[in-house]
């Protein structure tokens, strides 16, 4: 099967868009996949490619700050790495809305990420009931414990941060999914992390894992590796994505 990969600018949002080549203007199940902090949507290409040979139309957005966005990173602690997550939160819906006009998504929508993609993908779970499956790589379900441990990072080098921090960012509690695990409602999430990441901690998965493990739908999977998500493993993406969306 021929793949086609069309570059799109959505607003300021500049994405591609990965799908066969033959069904490239028919109504196909929809993923959106996002990629990680300092990276790009292109790094992505290969799990979208992937997906699209199952006949997926996947679509890889630039976060803000990141890739055709790139802006230089603030010296105040995860300002710029929330501010990317957050505005990932406000543009899904414009991009579904928009492929949902042109004729090319109905109810079939999937999301993924890897990394900061993948605290992306936990967070709008919380909101998005129209989602249908996700995947979470190297991401955290806890995003309140993740910013807490960047505010004990940051006091250890002596780091300024602001004293209303928290206020700042009052709206990563209604965001985290191990807060709000209801908000799954029966959906299935496949969770893979290595145990030896030193950036986004293994255990957030591994816990969340186990806080809700009489769930079904929760799919946890972990290997002896380090913040790397390797090609079987997004065979394993695809898979779980046919089985869950086809």
């Amino acid at each position: 099967m021929k793949i086609t990969i069309r570059k799109r600018t959505l607003g300021t949002i500049p994405l591609l868009e990965v799908v066969p080549r033959k069904q490239r203007n028919d109504l196909l199940p929809l993923i959106i996949y996002y990629h990680g902090w300092q990276s790009s949507k292109e790094l992505n290409l290969t799990q979208a490619r992937y997906l699209a040979h199952q006949g997926f139309r996947v679509l890889l957005p630039d976060a803000v700050n990141h890739g055709e966005r790139k802006q230089p990173i603030s010296k105040i602690p995860s300002l710029t790495f929330w501010q990317s997550i957050h505005s990932n939160l406000f543009e899904f819906g414009f991009i579904i809305d928009y492929f949902r006009k042109i004729g090319f998504v109905n109810d079939v929508i999937g999301i993924g990420g890897t990394s900061m993609g993948g605290i992306t993908t936990c967070a709008l779970l919380t909101h998005h009931p129209e989602i249908k499956a996700a995947a979470c790589l190297m991401g955290s379900p806890k995003l309140l414990a993740y910013q807490e441990r960047i505010v004990e990072h940051a006091k250890r080098l002596n780091r300024y941060l602001p004293q209303d921090y928290d206020e700042l960012l009052n709206w990563i509690p209604n965001y985290d999914l191990s807060l709000h695990p209801e908000t799954l409602q029966g959906r299935p999430l496949f969770l893979w992390h290595g145990k030896q990441d030193q950036i986004v901690p293994y255990q957030h998965a591994a816990d969340f894992a186990e806080e809700q493990k009489e769930l079904s739908n929760i799919y946890f999977t972990d290997e002896d590796e380090v913040h790397l998500v390797k090609t079987s493993t997004m065979r394993e993406v695809t898979t779980f994505f046919v089985n869950e969306l086809m």
